[in-house]
């Protein structure tokens, strides 16, 4: 089969890999039909943690039908449908928070291939109502369940939101992006969208956001100006490389952001990537002296897969409108390129 793998830093190639085989009778081999390139694996593919003699499968989402299913699987059958989430039960109960098994990893392999091997099938696959001759947009809104539509919105849950709440969301990309959606979706009063590129800010002024583009002035001043008291929640959908108004990386400027709109006792919530030894300055005596309230962490998208389902199924929620390219295997390269210079909102990888 044929599957993009990270040879090092800045360098995809698309090789050939074995096609993968059911390992435990609990397992299910699914083939791919559509998956797409993250805003998480540009973390990887900067950092560059392979080489070309250890090359690491990479990509996280993705949806596909069913291959093949090992003796043990109950709930599933050759030809359904499903979603394959970021991370995977491990099919045993645990007297305390589970450490999830996650895709993009020498373990499990990568999603951006044409198959995949899913351990503990029947925990960890989300059922969908597709099929063969399903519209392709229905397909990808179903596959951002996997990840980014799960993400973005958790993040609001990690915030404290309500119904009502005003809300800031840092960073446009397609977690930010499906983050501001969610928000509307769940009842925002406002949503303010804040990043650098045009043409994000113009996607999220579509779905009813407000554009706060901090490379024109203070992004802080901005939101102030229209919100004086702050905003109820704030979101960070960038991580440990955001970017301040010269281009710049600076850690923790979103965090500060966060802190300065948001607020007396609303809520923060963090979705970005903070990974490895980074460390930031912030003021706990603004935190604690503004009753804020903070969550974050990986998001678990078989929490939210039913809800998340229904909306989709619906009609109510079609996440694929941040779709910017649809393209085959052989391009992935190139389009990491693309998307990782902001010339591409959110890259699909489609295997006919």
């Amino acid at each position: 089969m044929r599957a993009a793998v990270l040879v090092g830093a800045y360098n995809i190639s698309v090789i050939d890999m074995p096609v993968p085989a059911i390992q435990q009778p609990t397992d299910a081999i699914v083939r791919i039909t559509v998956s797409a390139i993250c805003g998480s694996d540009l973390h990887m593919y900067h950092e560059g943690m392979a080489s070309s003699s250890n090359p690491v499968p990479i990509g996280h989402e993705a949806i596909g039908w069913i291959d093949s299913v090992g003796d043990a699987v109950q709930s599933l059958q050759v030809g359904d449908y499903v979603v394959i989430p970021d991370n995977l039960g491990d099919g045993h109960f645990t007297l305390g928070p589970e450490v999830p098994m996650l895709y993009g990893s020498a373990e499990l392999g990568g999603c951006q291939a044409e198959y995949v091997r899913v351990p503990f099938a029947d925990e960890s696959l989300i059922p969908v109502t597709v099929n063969a001759t399903t519209d392709i947009n229905t397909t990808m809104d179903y596959l951002f369940i996997s990840d980014i539509f799960a993400t973005g919105w958790a993040v609001l849950d990690f915030a404290g939101f309500q119904p009502g709440d005003t809300v800031a969301v840092f960073g446009a990309g397609p977690v930010g992006l499906l983050a501001a959606y969610s928000a509307m979706i769940r009842g925002a009063s406002k949503v303010y969208s804040v990043d650098y590129v045009p043409e994000r800010l113009d996607l999220a002024a579509s779905i009813g956001a407000i554009p706060i583009n901090f490379n024109q002035s203070d992004p802080v001043e901005q939101i102030l100006a229209l919100e004086p008291n702050g905003v109820t929640r704030s979101l960070d959908c960038v991580g440990y490389e955001a970017v301040n108004a010269q281009g710049e990386v600076e850690l923790g400027i979103v965090l500060r952001n966060m802190m300065n709109i948001t607020s007396n006792y609303g809520g923060i919530g963090v979705a970005g990537v903070y990974s490895g030894d980074e460390q930031m300055s912030v003021s706990m005596s603004q935190f604690w002296s503004k009753a804020l309230t903070m969550g974050s962490g990986i998001v678990l998208p078989l929490q939210y897969a039913t809800e998340l389902v229904q909306l989709i199924s619906s009609g109510k929620a079609s996440p694929s409108f941040i779709v910017s390219s649809t393209i085959g295997i052989e391009e992935v390269p190139e389009y990491y390129r693309r998307f990782d210079q902001h010339l591409e909102t959110k890259v699909v990888i489609h295997f006919p």
